[in-house]
């Protein structure tokens, strides 16, 4: 009988994320604050993911070691400043209906952006080193140095404010639990962008390319399509998705500096070391394990909060040294 894609999957790294929840639980000691602490770490674990999905993306298919994905991720941040700034009319009404429009609209300003910026600078500083990945490292990273001084030409180098719109402020009671109600929405998004890329590399033409170049490009290319015009477009892809995630975490922390994208970094690049390096499903596995842990940790020991991180990761390596779900053998 023929087996399922289902029935083929390892589902011991599923077991990771409840396996933490369960392991902190004695250690927090109140059921309401573990509840919470929970949420609040499965809602940032969201929106990590939905920055790092991006960068999986590039190095999955491409083989692309893109340090400047901060700087969409920044660009995102203070794109949203000067969208939501401009729309305090609709961002101070109590209602849902004008908060989400004008998040929306910061959104899709912050995309439109990332793409015809991140169309330049594939073409300009990441296509002629495709390969080497030692100069990948040096030339994305100048990149993105250039990219924040850019920024505070155009917005300064200060701190600027990010407000939640008036009707995402507060929380959400759930018996002695509390959850932020941007959180609730950050959960939402990040389950509409994991469903939307499990629908495109599962269900779509481009897809099938997509899965297939990352396992065999000559193949692809003996077939007739053009791998460096799919290159393109997931290398955009990627990058609108850093800037949606800058959005979503600009919002999070209520302020944004133009280094955001460069102290992100740090997390997304152990996400994706741990998910198996171009793997969609364990990036957001690794997501959520970072989430869990930023904020757990928080709670019981501030001052490990980054340490713990990467103990997590080096004692997921351990288990599986190419991460939970390796794409290829690199």
């Amino acid at each position: 009988m023929k087996s399922t894609w289902w029935q083929d999957l390892d589902t011991r790294p599923l077991w990771l994320v409840p396996a933490l929840a369960l392991f902190a639980w004695p250690w927090v000691g109140s059921g309401s604050t573990w509840v919470t602490l929970t949420l609040a770490g499965l809602a940032m674990g969201m929106i990590i993911f939905i920055m790092a999905s991006g960068l999986t993306w590039v190095f999955g298919l491409m083989d692309v070691l893109n340090f400047g994905h901060g700087l969409f991720i920044a660009l995102g941040a203070f794109v949203a400043t000067t969208v939501l700034g401009a729309m305090t009319d609709w961002t101070s009404l109590p209602q849902w209906g004008p908060n989400l429009a004008a998040i929306g609209l910061a959104m899709l300003a912050a995309m439109t952006l990332a793409a015809l910026l991140g169309w330049a600078f594939e073409r300009v500083i990441v296509r002629p080193v495709y390969g080497q990945h030692l100069k990948q490292i040096l030339i994305t990273m100048g990149g993105m140095i250039m990219g924040e001084e850019l920024i505070k030409v155009v917005w300064g180098p200060l701190q600027i404010a990010l407000p939640l719109p008036e009707a995402l402020r507060g929380v959400v009671n759930l018996g002695d639990a509390a959850l932020e109600k941007y959180r609730v929405l950050a959960v939402g998004v990040g389950l509409l962008v994991v469903a939307s890329q499990m629908w495109v590399l599962t269900r779509t033409k481009v897809g099938l390319l997509v899965r297939a170049g990352v396992h065999d490009r000559e193949m692809v290319e003996s077939l007739g399509y053009r791998i460096s015009h799919l290159f393109i477009g997931v290398f955009v892809v990627g990058n609108m998705l850093a800037a949606l995630g800058g959005v979503m975490w600009g919002l999070y922390q209520q302020s944004v500096i133009p280094q955001i994208g460069a102290q992100v970094n740090v997390l997304i690049f152990i996400v994706i070391i741990m998910g198996g390096l171009g793997s969609t499903g364990g990036a957001l596995i690794g997501a959520l394990l970072v989430g869990l842990m930023a904020n757990y940790t928080g709670y019981l020991a501030p001052k490990l909060a980054l340490f713990s991180n990467i103990a997590l990761m080096v004692a997921v390596l351990l288990w599986r040294p190419q991460g939970v779900y390796p794409v290829v053998n690199r």
